[in-house]
């Protein structure tokens, strides 16, 4: 019980879901009060408090953002910046930036992970690129360069540079990135967050060691994803 009381104590509320969690709340007491005080028929009333209920705590439980920090050295290490399903590993030829093959590992976000974003090395912000674009589900392969996205283009103090992509989804329409061009970044800071099941995808070098397989759920700034050369 203790273990657990202490767990729940470093789970809060990101501030991105404060304004959604506010108005549904005002919205579900006032339609509950019309329906308690206004309509005889008091099965109306436990219907939409159970409906509502239910729906609220989902999307409660969407929005909440446990504090973590990653234990151990930081040194060449790739953690996972969401938490959420390895969906591809895979070499793939990237033509935006790199214009060469690249090592990319992608972790599929559901509706019911954290949505919060981590940095996943220890570096520099060299840029932040937003790139309009449809909405297909967050797991097909041409999500990652047809679905609007966020690229944000890493640097580590060896001068490693990583794309690290944040990619809107089917229900995902918004994406936030707090990385700001030129500012320092560490694993343990968020680099921002992505609305309702969605995608995030991490470009590495070739020859890097993987640490993860597909399939494996990953746990965003916990889970090592892979080491660097």
């Amino acid at each position: 019980m203790g273990k657990k009381i202490k767990k729940l104590k470093n789970v809060r509320i990101h501030r991105e879901g404060t304004d959604t969690l506010l108005y549904g709340a005002i919205f579900v007491v006032a339609v509950a009060a019309i329906l308690w005080f206004y309509v005889d028929c008091k099965a109306a009333f436990w219907s939409f408090v159970g409906v509502f209920g239910i729906v609220y705590a989902i999307v409660l439980n969407f929005f909440r953002c446990p504090k973590r920090y990653f234990e151990g050295d930081t040194d060449k290490v790739v953690v996972a910046p969401a938490d959420g399903k390895i969906v591809v590993i895979e070499e793939v030829e990237e033509n935006t930036y790199f214009h060469d093959k690249r090592l990319m590992i992608s972790i599929f976000m559901s509706l019911f992970n954290v949505h919060a974003n981590w940095f996943p090395v220890d570096g520099k912000v060299k840029f932040v690129h937003h790139q309009n674009g449809n909405f297909h589900k967050a797991w097909l392969p041409k999500a990652s360069e047809e679905n609007e996205h966020a690229d944000i283009m890493l640097e580590t103090e060896d001068g490693t540079e990583i794309l690290c992509r944040q990619i809107a989804g089917a229900v995902a329409r918004r994406i936030v990135t707090y990385a700001k061009p030129e500012e320092d970044c560490y694993i343990d800071e968020h680099l921002g967050f992505i609305k309702f099941g969605s995608r995030v995808d991490v470009y590495l070098p070739l020859g890097t060691e993987v640490c993860v397989k597909m399939g494996q759920s990953t746990t965003g700034d916990k889970t090592v994803i892979a080491k660097l050369k």
